[in-house]
C-alpha cells in the first residue's frame, strides 16, 4: 500500500471520528424530558453521553422480543424513593427476573407496610442518633421501631400462616408470599408477585428478613429450598434465545446475573450503573470489557457503563429509554 493510499485512509478514519460537533444548550422551564435528553446527547460529554448512551441499549434490549431481561440492584436504593421506579419497571414488563439482595425485601416490607423513612443528613452525630434511636443509611434516617421490629412481626405472622400447610418452600414462591401481604403500589415484592416475576435473592438470609426465616424454622418447620431458586435461574438462562441485564450497583446481585450469564456465551446487552472504580481488582468495579475475558459479557454485545449515583442517573435512562421506545428520539 503506497502512502497515499495510506493518506486517504487516515483522511475518512479522521472524518468518521469528527462527525458530531459538540452542542451548547440552555435550559427552558418548560422543557420536555424528551427534549432534556436530547440536549445532553448533542452536549455529549461526559457521563452525559453515556446516560444517552445506557438508554438508547435499554431501549433496545426492552424492544427486543428475544431478550430475556434481567433487573439486578442493591438493597440500598430500596430505602429511597426510586424503589417507586424500580417497581414501575416490574409493572410495565422490563424485567423477566430480578436479582437482588436481602435487604431490598427488608425495606421493601419496612416501607410498603406504612413504616416511614425520612430525608436526613450525611453530615451528622452518629452518636447522637443511636440515643434518638435512629438508624442513618447514607442521608435516610429510619426510626428503630420502623425497621426491624416492622419487618420481625411481619415475618412471623406470614411464616405462621403460610406454614401450616406447607413447610418447603423456595426463596421466591415465599417472596410472591411476602408481596401478596404488601398493599403498596410503589412495592417491588407487590409488583413481582402481581406479575408473577421471580425474584432471586442468593444471600437471602443476610438480613433482617432472612434472620426472622432461620429463627422461626425452629418453631414453623420452615424450609427453604434454595436450589429450586438456582434451577429457576439456570431455566430462564439456557432457554434464552438472548440475554439483557440492567444492572445497578455491585455486589452479589451483579456477580449473580453475569455468573449465570456466561453458561449461555454472556449477556448480548449490558448497563451498568455504578459509583465503583475499577482499579481495585473489585467485582463491583469491574468493567464490561473484563467480563468478557471470562464469557459473562459477549464480545459483540451492547454494552455500556454510567458511573454515577443511581437516584439520578436511572431516572435519566429510564426515561431516556421510553423516549426513544415512543419515537420521541432516534434509537
Amino acid at each position: 500500500m503506497s502512502s497515499t493510499d495510506d493518506m486517504l485512509i487516515l483522511k475518512d478514519m479522521r472524518k468518521s471520528l469528527l462527525e458530531k460537533p459538540v452542542k451548547d444548550y440552555m435550559i427552558r422551564e418548560d422543557m420536555s424530558l424528551c427534549e432534556f435528553i436530547k440536549a445532553i446527547s448533542e452536549a455529549h460529554g461526559f457521563m452525559a453521553g453515556h446516560i444517552v448512551d445506557a438508554a438508547r441499549v435499554l431501549a433496545e434490549m426492552w424492544s427486543d422480543r428475544d431478550t430475556t431481561r434481567i433487573l439486578a440492584f442493591t438493597a440500598n436504593l430500596v430505602a429511597t424513593g426510586l424503589r417507586g421506579v424500580l417497581a414501575q419497571l416490574v409493572r410495565e414488563g422490563f424485567p423477566h427476573v430480578i436479582i437482588t439482595t436481602c435487604g431490598t425485601i427488608d425495606h421493601d416490607i419496612a416501607r410498603g407496610t406504612g413504616h416511614q423513612y425520612y430525608r436526613g443528613s450525611f453530615n451528622v452525630d452518629d452518636a447522637m442518633l443511636r440515643v434518638l434511636e435512629i438508624h442513618r443509611l447514607g442521608n435516610i434516617f429510619i426510626p428503630v421501631e420502623n425497621y426491624g421490629l416492622a419487618i420481625e412481626g411481619f415475618t412471623r405472622k406470614m411464616l405462621e400462616e403460610i406454614t401450616r400447610d406447607k413447610k418447603e418452600w423456595s426463596p421466591h414462591e415465599l417472596l410472591w408470599e411476602v408481596g401478596k401481604r404488601i398493599d403498596d403500589p410503589f412495592s417491588i415484592l407487590r409488583a413481582a408477585a402481581d406479575n408473577k416475576v421471580p425474584v432471586i435473592v442468593p444471600g437471602i438470609t443476610d438480613g433482617s428478613f432472612g434472620t426472622q426465616l432461620t429463627f422461626q424454622s425452629r418453631f414453623t418447620g420452615l424450609k427453604l429450598d434454595l436450589f429450586k431458586d438456582e434451577t429457576l435461574l439456570a431455566d430462564i438462562v439456557f432457554e434464552a434465545k438472548k440475554i439483557g441485564a440492567l444492572i445497578i450497583g455491585g455486589g452479589i446481585s451483579k456477580h449473580h446475573t453475569i455468573w449465570w450469564a456466561q453458561f449461555r456465551e454472556g449477556l448480548d446487552y449490558t448497563i451498568y450503573v455504578t459509583t465503583a472504580v475499577e482499579y481495585d481488582g473489585s467485582l463491583s468495579g469491574a468493567q464490561p470489557r473484563e467480563a468478557i475475558s471470562w464469557g459473562k459479557i459477549k464480545a459483540g454485545g451492547k454494552s455500556v457503563t454510567v458511573y454515577g449515583d443511581a437516584t439520578v442517573v436511572l431516572p435519566l435512562i429510564i426515561g431516556g429509554a421510553k423516549c426513544f421506545l415512543k419515537g420521541k428520539l432516534r434509537i
